[in-house]
């Protein structure tokens, strides 16, 4: 398990575990992931440390929470954080690439504003920006090369702004393009290339490799072909349950935020529809994964190979009313995909808390590496041996705006969630009566025991970490005689 190995790393952007088969959907076609998480060790309970695509992809890539590497949003909606990745923190390229590595990126990379995978000795070309990059040069080459029909959407899906001025958020449309031809395959067909050239180096000089495809979907706008488009019928679709939200006794800033992606604004059946369009993106991005699993068998490098799948986080989707992700802490953005394949481990389930971040010290531990220093996450090559999973019975994320500055941080155990928002109202959950997360019981007395527990277990937790937000709830918050002395001392020689 600690032997030196290669590494395929595959990532999507927004996703839902709910689309997949191998996580209990019954009716989309996944068959590539179904097939690794059968053959690999599947995360029940695996998060990402903040909704958030650029500080999530940075915490993979430092191995430290948000509030630690200061990359706090993205950079197209940066409200004050840092831009691009301290000089100063630890990145996972440079021991991979010390030990002999080849190391390759594909994709989606969206870890600052300006510097890209080749900015840390990678190959791989930068794509800059949160979504499909449409009209790269790169693109537009290979479309013409390979005599592929231009980008272009037809019948488009809009949203409708809630001031009054006219269309909102683009939400969906059909491609005038078949699969071939989309970013997805492009992405894949990139993938390929370094893929190949790595398996010659592993087999002529023994040089092991980590390769990594990102790509942008199943992201809104769902933009794809008629033949994934249509793939599900939308009367086979459920609505979620949290659709019934009302959001009273919830942050008012959810209501808000409903009403800027004007989740109401469509009907049921359109909803549906949308939902059937995202399981077809789902299906399209499977689809090009199965491509790279199978060349990994055909270049003879399957036992030889780790693969890890995930997303840098979830998507609402119409869930809680509410579309894309934002200042709410629901387990549909926060709960994503964690596939894990090692050649030689058994397959199994993992109920265990674990994130993103862990990922950082796993694919080290792969290549027979320590972790960095410093390093907040936990390897989880010890749970793909079948170790018992200590301390892993509760996980702390946090969120700090998208859109607009937001600050949030939840703690979550085995059956209930506290969501403290400095801003507005706090939330409480009850996970085994309320699974949909409708009911905020922060407010109710039977539950006033469950909260001042949960409420001391956050605030250790954020000063063990160091996380400044522990300071507001040092006076903010229900935490008894649990309070931390004043870090500075001034307190004390105020007296």
């Amino acid at each position: 398990m600690t032997s030196p190995r290669n590494v395929l790393f595959l990532m999507t952007d927004q996703h839902r575990v709910d689309t997949l088969g191998c996580y209990g959907n019954p009716v989309i076609r996944t068959p590539a992931l179904d097939g690794l998480a059968a053959e690999g060790t599947r995360f029940d309970r695996f998060y990402t440390p903040t909704a958030i695509c650029t500080p999530a992809r940075a915490s993979l890539f430092t191995g430290l929470h948000p509030f630690r590497h200061g990359l706090l949003v993205n950079p197209e909606r940066n409200g004050g954080g840092r831009d691009e990745v301290a000089e100063h923190d630890p990145v996972l390229s440079e021991p991979l690439l010390a030990a002999g590595y080849n190391m390759g990126h594909v994709g989606k990379w969206h870890i600052g504003r300006e510097r890209g995978p080749e900015r840390y000795g990678m190959d791989g070309e930068h794509l800059p920006g949160a979504l499909n990059p449409f009209h790269h040069p790169s693109y537009e080459r290979w479309l013409k090369e390979k005599g592929h029909p231009p980008f272009a959407v037809e019948r488009p899906v809009f949203g409708k702004a809630a001031n009054g001025t006219g269309r909102g958020h683009l939400i969906a449309g059909r491609l005038r393009q078949p699969a071939e031809a989309t970013m997805e395959a492009f992405l894949a067909d990139r993938t390929l290339e370094l893929l190949e050239r790595y398996a010659r180096d592993f087999r002529d000089s023994g040089r092991p490799f980590m390769l990594s495809c990102h790509w942008y979907g199943p992201h809104l706008p769902y933009l794809i072909p008629d033949e994934y488009y249509s793939m599900y019928d939308p009367r086979s679709v459920p609505l979620p349950a949290s659709m019934a939200e009302t959001f009273d006794g919830k942050p008012e800033v959810q209501r808000r935020y409903s009403e800027y992606w004007s989740a109401d604004h469509f009907d049921a059946d359109a909803w549906r529809e949308l939902i059937a369009a995202y399981w077809g993106y789902v299906s399209l991005i499977d689809a090009q994964i199965g491509r790279l699993l199978t060349a990994l068998r055909e270049l003879g490098l399957w036992d030889d190979t780790a693969v890890i799948f995930t997303a840098d986080h979830g998507e609402f989707t119409g869930a809680h009313r509410l579309n894309d992700k934002g200042p709410a802490m629901y387990e549909d953005i926060y709960r994503i995909p964690g596939i894990v394949r090692v050649p030689g481990a058994t397959a199994r389930t993992v109920d265990a808390f674990a994130t993103l971040i862990d990922l950082n010290p796993t694919i080290l531990g792969l290549a027979g590496l320590p972790p960095r220093e410093p390093c907040d996450g936990e390897s989880l090559l010890p749970l793909l041996s079948g170790a018992p999973a200590e301390g892993r019975d509760s996980v702390t994320t946090e969120f700090h705006g998208h859109h607009f500055p937001y600050s949030q941080r939840m703690f979550r155990d085995r059956r209930h969630k506290l969501v403290f928002n400095p801003e507005g109202v706090h939330e409480l959950y009850d996970l085994d009566s309320d699974p949909h997360e409708l009911r905020n019981v922060y407010a109710v007395p039977a539950y006033a025991e469950v909260r001042r527990d949960l409420t001391v277990r956050l605030y250790r937790e954020l000063l063990r970490r160091g996380d400044p937000a522990y300071t507001w709830m040092s006076y903010m918050a229900d935490i008894g005689e649990g309070r931390a002395p004043d870090v500075d001392g001034v307190a004390d020689e105020l007296g």
